[in-house]
């Protein structure tokens, strides 16, 4: 089977940067390793050069690995990975979280800027950092983290002399538009390090006095990423908002089994645009045809995983029932045998804690699931079985719900996975497993905190039943607190964070002699006047009732006077809605309805 495939795949491990006001060389300090990447830091011409080239006078750091480059208001930036953290080995391949950059400016000066261009520059900085801030860059120099185990199983001896830029799943490195300079030129890919956001776990395990690994890897895909309410649905070429591939790997005796689920948005043109309500009501666009993205979405699907068994888990009432209905209308029109679609209502089904309800759903998955199987590969590098198809798991978010029914499918397929491998023994479950079921339970309640705090900004609700398998009173009041940090983060700082992404990510490309700056965006006058006035009148209502006039009436007249001044003003903010919450700038496209 393969794993890596020959060092000529690998990347560098050991770097050295040296700086000087010239260049950036970057030193691969592997065994053997002469190589010198030499950047020119006026003409950004990149070059192999050797150590001897390298001149005394630089100033030396180590670094972990090249993120790649990007143009913003001053010029070119080199990212570098200045800090790793061991997540564990997959096969004997060690796997990294990068936990710290840098970002270094070509210019050795700012002087040729004007005062506004310094601002912008500063806040497309700004925006580069607030990416690298969020939790879950992960990396590794000598194996492909970006295909799942049967992928990797059936590839070309071609592809295993490729290079791991040129052999990864673009749809899963997130620096490939910052290495797309390294891309054009193959004998400098070894300096380059594809990284995949998302989630890895890794644990050694025991049951029955058996050691086997299991690891939970889940792969966000950079294409329609984005932020929880300003990337919904899919775009022209089929790319599903938060669409994330989670693989969970058992590796025992050299076998090694693995069982792929996907989540992603409802694959069709819809917009949940923030408006300071509490749930904006999401609205299918009526002037597109669906059915070209949605069919786009579904045959990519089938390439990459084989059958498709969608599970919705929207609520069948309110605002969630036309979207709900529309899908399950689409998969009909859509007549392809290979898409399966099945409804549950979570919230319905589960409501007052009625938690093992859940069960009914898994039931009704059972068979399809054993059609499905999973991939296992023996000891010997043989394919004993190939997984057929896969669960595509949505809810409005794919975080919450989604994440729970995920974790107990995966479960099942555990169990199955253990007793082949003969870890289990017959009659035994997963569940009495008090150890390895405590291990479980809070790597995927991990994995549920991960791709919320990258989608939506905050921790996943609910993950108080995965951790323990009940709905716990501090479970509802954290996800009472998660819900209201929620809220503000999608109404007042998500458009900064969806442009971070899209200008990370290449969807938006500074322009160095731009006159016109979309980060300046006049702002209406009823913006700043209407808070003032609400906050006014309502302090003035507080003040009359506290400082009590000579008659109630007039004191009643005051409060009634000031109420409905601020009771008005707090209306017609929420009316305008839209204008009020922090919108993208950047990128004004399909992608934002």
């Amino acid at each position: 089977m393969a794993a890596a495939g020959p060092a000529a795949a690998a990347s560098y491990a050991n770097l050295k940067l040296h700086i000087t006001p010239e260049k950036f060389y970057v030193e691969a300090c592997d065994d053997g390793a002469d190589d010198v990447l030499a950047i020119d830091r006026v003409s950004t011409e990149v070059t192999l050069t050797v150590k001897k080239d390298v001149p005394p006078s630089a100033v030396t750091r180590p670094i972990y690995g090249i993120l790649g480059t990007i143009r913003l208001v001053a010029g070119t930036y080199l990212i570098v990975i200045t800090k790793k953290k061991k997540v564990g080995e997959i096969f004997s391949h060690a796997i990294w979280k990068a936990t710290d950059f840098d970002i270094l400016s070509y210019k050795k000066t700012m002087l040729h800027l004007t005062d506004i261009q310094l601002q912008d520059n500063k806040v497309f900085l700004s925006m580069i950092s607030h990416v690298l801030s969020v939790d879950g860059f992960y990396f590794s120099t000598t194996y492909d983290l970006t295909h799942t185990l049967q992928r990797l199983a059936n590839t070309s001896p071609e592809f295993q002399e490729m290079s791991l830029l040129e052999r990864a799943d673009p749809r899963f490195v997130w620096n490939g538009h910052l290495l797309r300079e390294f891309a054009a030129q193959p004998e400098i890919h070894r300096f380059a390090t594809p990284v995949m956001h998302g989630f890895i776990s890794m644990h050694s395990c025991s049951i029955n006095g058996k050691c086997f690994d299991w690891l939970l890897v889940s792969r966000r895909s950079c294409f329609r990423a984005g932020v929880r309410y300003y990337v919904r649905g899919i775009d022209s070429e089929g790319h599903a908002a938060n669409f994330v591939e989670t693989e969970q790997i058992v590796h025992y005796k050299g076998s090694k089994a693995s069982f792929v689920q996907t989540r992603g948005s409802i694959p069709f043109f819809w917009s949940q645009r923030p408006n300071l309500k509490y749930k904006p009501k999401p609205q299918i666009s009526k002037s597109v045809n669906h059915m070209d993205g949605f069919q786009r979405h579904f045959d990519s699907q089938i390439i990459s995983y084989g059958k498709q068994m969608i599970v919705n888990l929207v609520n069948q009432k309110g605002s969630e029932l036309p979207l709900e209905q529309t899908f399950a209308k689409m998969v009909t029109s859509m007549a392809n045998g290979m898409v399966r679609y099945i409804a549950f209502d979570f919230h319905k089904e589960c409501s007052r804690m009625r938690w093992d309800r859940l069960q009914i759903l898994l039931d009704q998955l059972a068979e399809q699931q054993d059609e499905f199987s999973y991939f296992l590969v023996d000891s010997d590098g043989k394919i004993v079985t190939h997984q057929e198809g896969i669960f595509r798991s949505n809810c409005m978010d794919c975080l919450d719900r989604t994440n729970v029914i995920q974790s107990l499918l995966a479960r099942r397929s555990l169990q199955a996975q253990l007793q082949r491998l003969g870890v289990l023994h017959v009659g035994q479950r997963i569940e009495e497993q008090a150890d390895f079921e405590k291990i479980y339970k809070n790597a995927w309640a991990d994995n549920a905190n991960a791709c919320a705090k990258q989608y939506a900004g905050t921790g996943a609700l609910k993950t108080d039943y995965t951790r323990t398998g009940k709905r716990t009173q501090w479970g509802l009041i954290m996800d009472g607190w998660n819900s209201l940090i929620r809220y503000y983060k999608n109404n007042f700082s998500d458009g900064f964070r969806q442009d971070a992404i899209d200008l990370f990510l290449g969807n938006y490309s500074v322009d160095e002699v731009e006159s016109a700056s979309p980060l300046h965006v006049k702002k209406d006058w009823k913006f700043l006047a209407l808070p003032i006035i609400m906050v006014v009148a309502f302090s003035m209502c507080i003040i009359c009732l506290l400082m009590a006039g000579d008659t109630w009436t007039e004191t009643l007249a005051y409060v009634l006077f000031w109420g409905t001044a601020s009771f008005g003003t707090f209306a017609i903010i929420l009316y305008n809605g839209k204008d009020f919450v922090d919108a993208p700038k950047l990128v004004q496209k399909e992608k934002m309805d």
